[in-house]
C-alpha cells in the first residue's frame, strides 16, 4: 500500500510585484525523500521553500502537511536576539537530556555554542540554525544552501549524517559534488513551473538540456507555421473575395501561443580580459613564517607560482587560505623568510566578504564610483576594457533587469552580489585573478560559465573554495592547509589530492610534484593500475577525457542549431558574433581533446 505524502503543495500560485512567480505550481514529498531543488537564481527557490515551512502563503492554491509532521526549515538570517549564546538559540525546542545533540552538531559544524549572537559571524549564524534543525530531527527538513560558510570538513560531516538520518529532506545547493552524493530525485524549477525527477543531480544537466533542445525544437516548428499561415493570409487575398475566418482565427491562436511562452533566461556575458602577460614568474616563497599571537598560519613555507597556473587553497575555516593569498599578493608582510613577486603582475581580487560593494549605494552608484570604471565626465557610463559602456546596457550583460539599476545593493540576493562583483572585476584587464570563495551562491549554469571562461583565461588563478567539484574543474595543483601552519601542495584538483593521500599510507603526508609544490620537497608515490603505462596524472585525464569530449559535442551542437537560425545575425549580430566565436573556439577544443584521447589510449596500450 502507498504511503501518504509528508507535503502536498496543489495548484500553487503566487504573485510577486505584480509579476507571478508561480502558477499552478504542484509538488509532491514523500516520506523517505532526498530530493535536491534546483533552478537558475530568481527563480524562487528559496521562496517555494518557505511556502514548504509554512512560512510564506500562497496566493491561491492548497498546502497539505500529513498530520504528526514536523517540518524544519534552516533559516538563512536566524533572529538570535532573544538568545544569550548560539547554543541557546539551537536547543530552544529540545528537552534539556537532548542538549548533547547539539554539542555534536557544534564540533561537527565547527562553531563555539557558547558564543554570544553578537559577537557571531554570518556563517556561524547560520551553522547555529542547521545544528538545531539537525538536533530537533523532524520528519521532513529543508535545507536551503546548507553548505555555504561550511569548509570541506564540515561539509563532508554534514553528509554523513544527512546519509545516516531516515527523514525525508529538500536541498537547495551550489555545491554539485553535495548534491550528487545526496539526492535520489531532482525537482527542477524553471519559468514558474515544476518537473520532476526520479533520479538524482547526477545528470540533471544532460536532462535539463535535453529538455530545452525540444522546448527549441517546438518553438522553432511553432515559428515557421505562423510564418506559412501569415503568408497565406496576405498573399491569398487578391485570389479570394474573402479570408477564410476559420484560418485567420487559428493564426490569431498560434500568435497568442508564441506570445504567452516564457523565454528562458539568458547567461551572463561574463568574460576576463587578460592583460599583458606577467613574467614567467608570479611569486616565489622563501621560508616564510606567519603567525597571529601562538597561532601559526604558514610555517617554513617554499612555494613558487608561475605564470598560467591554477592553484587552488583548501583547508579548514579560520586555517590561513585568505592569509597566505594576502602574503602571496603584497596585502602582508611575512613574519619571517622572503617572498619575491613577478613583474608586471595586474591583479584582479574576487573577495569572499564583498566588501569591494558598498551595500547602501545603488548598482549603478557600485559601477560608476569605482575608479577604475569610471568615465569622466559621463555620470551614466562606464568603461569596460577600454571601452566606454551605458551601465544599464553592462548591468543587463550580467541578467540585472533596468529596475534594478537604482535599487540598493543590500537588496541583492547572495548569487547577485557575486554577479555585480564580477560585473566589476571583469570590467578591468588582468593577469593575475584571486578568487576568494568565488563560488558561493551561484547558479548551476553561471558556475558552469564562469569554470568556462577560467579555463580559456591566460594569466594566473589563485582560488580559494569548498566547493570539490570547482576544484577538480579548476585547479592544476592544490595546496592543503594541514594544520600546525604546515602547507602541502599536491599535483591536480581536490579528487587528485584524496587519491594521493590514500596512496600514502599511514604517517606524515609529502607533497606531490607539481611546479607549486614546496621546492626541494620529496614527490609523492602516484598509485597507478597494474600494467599500466601512465603516469597517475594520465590516467585520471584519460578517465576524465570522454565525459569532455561529449561535453563539447554537445555544446557545438546547441551553438550550431542557434547559429542555423538564419535571422540572428540582423536580429542579434552581438550574439551571433560570440555564438560563432565561441563555436570556433569549442571545435578547436574537441579537436584536441580527441587527440589527446588518442595519444593517452595508444601509451596505456603500449
Amino acid at each position: 500500500m502507498a504511503q501518504a505524502p509528508l507535503l502536498q503543495l496543489s495548484q500553487i500560485t503566487l504573485t510577486f510585484g505584480g509579476n507571478p512567480l508561480f502558477e499552478r505550481l504542484d509538488l509532491v514529498v514523500q516520506p523517505g525523500d532526498r530530493v535536491a531543488l534546483v533552478g537558475r537564481n530568481g527563480s524562487g527557490k528559496s521562496t517555494l521553500m518557505k511556502l514548504m515551512a509554512g512560512l510564506v502563503e500562497a496566493d491561491g492554491g492548497v498546502r497539505t502537511l500529513a498530520p504528526g509532521t514536523a517540518v524544519g526549515y534552516m533559516e538563512q538570517d536566524p533572529d538570535l536576539t532573544p538568545f544569550a549564546t548560539l547554543g541557546d538559540f539551537a536547543a530552544q525546542n529540545l528537552d534539556p537530556s537532548e542538549h548533547y545533540r547539539i554539542e555534536m552538531a557544534a564540533e561537527g559544524l565547527d562553531f563555539d555554542p557558547d558564543l554570544s549572537p553578537a559577537r557571531a559571524s554570518g556563517g556561524e549564524r547560520r551553522r547555529a540554525a542547521l545544528a538545531k534543525l539537525l538536533a530537533e530531527a523532524p520528519e521532513l527538513m529543508l535545507l536551503d544552501e546548507p553548505t555555504n560558510h561550511l569548509d570541506i570538513h564540515a561539509i563532508g560531516w554534514l553528509e554523513e549524517r544527512l546519509r545516516e538520518t531516515r527523514a525525508a529532506y529538500v536541498l537547495i545547493s551550489h555545491d554539485r559534488a553535495f548534491l550528487r552524493a545526496l539526492s535520489r530525485a531532482t525537482l527542477w524549477l524553471d519559468r514558474g513551473q515544476m518537473r520532476r525527477r526520479e533520479t538524482g543531480f547526477d545528470g540533471f544537466e544532460e536532462w535539463r538540456d535535453t529538455l530545452w533542445a525540444e522546448e527549441d525544437d517546438a518553438r522553432h516548428k511553432l515559428n515557421r507555421k505562423i510564418k506559412a499561415e501569415a503568408r497565406w493570409a496576405v498573399e491569398g487575398i487578391s485570389a479570394r473575395r474573402k479570408r477564410n475566418q476559420g484560418r485567420v482565427r487559428a493564426l490569431q491562436a498560434l500568435r497568442a501561443e508564441r506570445a504567452g511562452q516564457i523565454r528562458r533566461q539568458g547567461t551572463a556575458a561574463m568574460g576576463f580580459e587578460s592583460a599583458a602577460p606577467s613574467g614567467k614568474l608570479v611569486a616565489e616563497l622563501e621560508h616564510v613564517h606567519k603567525s597571529y599571537g601562538d597561532r601559526p598560519i604558514v610555517s617554513d613555507l617554499s612555494l613558487r607560482v608561475m605564470r598560467g597556473e591554477r592553484v587552488a587553497l583548501v583547508g579548514p575555516n579560520g586555517a590561513g587560505k585568505t592569509t597566505l593569498l594576502r602574503l602571496i599578493t603584497g596585502e602582508e608582510d611575512p613574519d619571517s623568510g622572503s617572498i619575491r613577486r613577478g613583474t608586471n603582475l595586474v591583479t584582479a581580487l574576487f573577495d569572499q566578504s564583498r566588501a569591494q560593494l558598498d551595500p547602501n549605494a545603488t548598482l549603478w552608484e557600485n559601477l560608476t564610483g569605482d575608479p577604475l570604471m569610471r568615465v569622466p565626465g559621463q555620470s551614466d557610463q562606464v568603461m569596460v576594457r577600454g571601452q566606454p559602456k551605458h551601465v544599464v546596457g553592462y548591468l543587463k550583460e550580467f541578467l540585472f533587469d533596468e529596475s534594478q539599476a537604482r535599487a540598493p545593493v543590500r537588496a541583492l540576493s547572495g548569487g547577485e552580489k557575486a554577479r555585480l562583483l564580477l560585473a566589476r572585476i571583469m570590467a578591468q584587464p588582468s593577469n593575475l585573478l584571486v578568487l576568494d570563495e568565488p563560488t558561493n551562491d551561484l547558479d548551476v549554469e553561471t558556475l558552469d560559465l564562469l569554470q568556462d571562461i577560467l579555463s580559456e583565461y591566460d594569466g594566473t588563478v589563485l582560488l580559494v573554495s569548498h566547493d570539490r567539484d570547482f576544484i577538480d574543474r579548476i585547479a592544476s595543483s592544490t595546496l592543503v592547509f594541514e594544520g600546525e601552519g604546515r602547507v602541502t601542495a599536491y599535483a591536480g584538483g581536490w579528487s587528485d589530492y584524496q587519491a594521493q593521500r590514500r596512496g600514502l599510507g599511514p604517517g606524515p603526508a609529502a607533497p606531490a610534484k607539481a611546479s607549486g609544490q614546496p621546492k626541494g620537497a620529496k614527490a609523492a608515490e602516484k598509485p597507478s593500475r597494474a600494467g599500466s603505462r601512465l603516469s597517475f596524472t594520465e590516467e585520471h585525464r584519460l578517465e576524465k577525457l570522454p565525459a569532455e569530449i561529449a561535453r563539447l559535442e554537445a555544446e557545438i551542437a546547441k551553438l550550431a542549431a542557434l547559429l542555423a537560425d538564419p535571422e540572428l545575425f540582423t536580429r542579434e549580430p552581438v550574439k551571433f558574433r560570440k555564438a560563432t566565436e565561441a563555436l570556433t573556439t569549442r571545435q578547436g577544443a574537441l579537436d584536441a581533446a580527441e587527440q589527446e584521447w588518442l595519444t593517452l589510449a595508444e601509451k596505456a596500450e603500449g
